[in-house]
């Protein structure tokens, strides 16, 4: 594994987080899915748990609000170093704020936003609390993406507010593109057709992507769409035992291990 103290650059995927009905059942998951040790913090964080892996923050388990009617989904959250300024950048670019900016004492500062496209994201701006601090490793977060119905439009939009280039990785009839932050890829964007939801995407390394997706199974969850290869990996679409969607991906011969790789 490869392990990180420093905050992570603008625009970078730094952190995802699951708000869900029931807390306990989903640190149960995964733990038992990508052996994270969840804590859930005290009653002045409303519970919110950090999952760590060797000690380290991968990413945050919290408990829905009585009466949430959103759907529980792992929400992606971007590195911003002013968040008051990216949320005037959002509304400018025609994008909605849902959550304002809030600070987290001692951690932080986020907010919650809606691009033109309908996918949900969020802002870190770090205080105490950078973002996840471990990468290339089971558990770890991989990648993150954002999948659009109204392509055109959230590409001008993310280029707007973050200030993103794009590196065309197109396969095939849907456009494909890698997010490029001071010109390093630090997740993508891609169109969706237009009757499916737009969405930002999570994926968790693994060792053995088929074997994940079965013990993802006797752990109650559900295989949303079969184990596929790409040039990047061996991936699985997965549901949680609460019915929130998320990807794994294993290193493959074709791929190679991402340096640090130490399972």
């Amino acid at each position: 594994m490869l392990f990180r103290d420093e905050p992570w650059p603008e625009g970078t995927p730094s952190w995802v987080d699951l708000m869900v009905p029931d807390q306990a059942k989903a640190v149960a998951f995964y733990r038992g899915l990508l052996g994270w040790d969840v804590r859930p913090g005290g009653e002045d964080t409303g519970s919110y748990g950090m999952a760590t892996l060797r000690g380290r923050p991968v990413a945050g388990i919290g408990q829905a609000p009585p009466g949430q009617e959103l759907p529980a989904v792992w929400t992606t959250y971007l590195s911003v170093s002013d968040a008051d300024k990216t949320v005037a950048a959002i509304g400018e670019a025609g994008g909605q704020v849902v959550v304002p900016v809030t600070t987290v004492p001692e951690q932080g500062r986020l907010a919650i936003a809606v691009d033109p496209g309908g996918a949900t994201f969020g802002l870190w701006e770090p205080g105490g609390h950078q973002g996840t601090q471990v990468m290339a490793g089971p558990g770890a977060l991989a990648w993150n993406e954002c999948m659009s119905r109204d392509y055109p439009v959230a590409e001008a939009f993310y280029e707007r507010v973050f200030g993103y280039g794009f590196e065309d990785e197109t396969s095939g009839d849907s456009t494909y593109k890698a997010l490029l932050a001071s010109g390093r890829p630090v997740g993508a964007i891609g169109a969706l057709p237009a009757e499916v939801p737009s969405s930002w995407r999570v994926y968790f390394w693994v060792a053995d992507a088929d074997a994940s997706a079965a013990r993802a199974v006797e752990l109650g969850g559900r295989i949303l769409s079969e184990p596929y290869d790409s040039p990047e990996g061996r991936h699985v679409l997965l549901a949680d035992d609460q019915g929130v969607p998320f990807f794994v991906i294993a290193p493959t011969a074709r791929s190679g291990k991402p340096r640090g790789w130490d399972d």
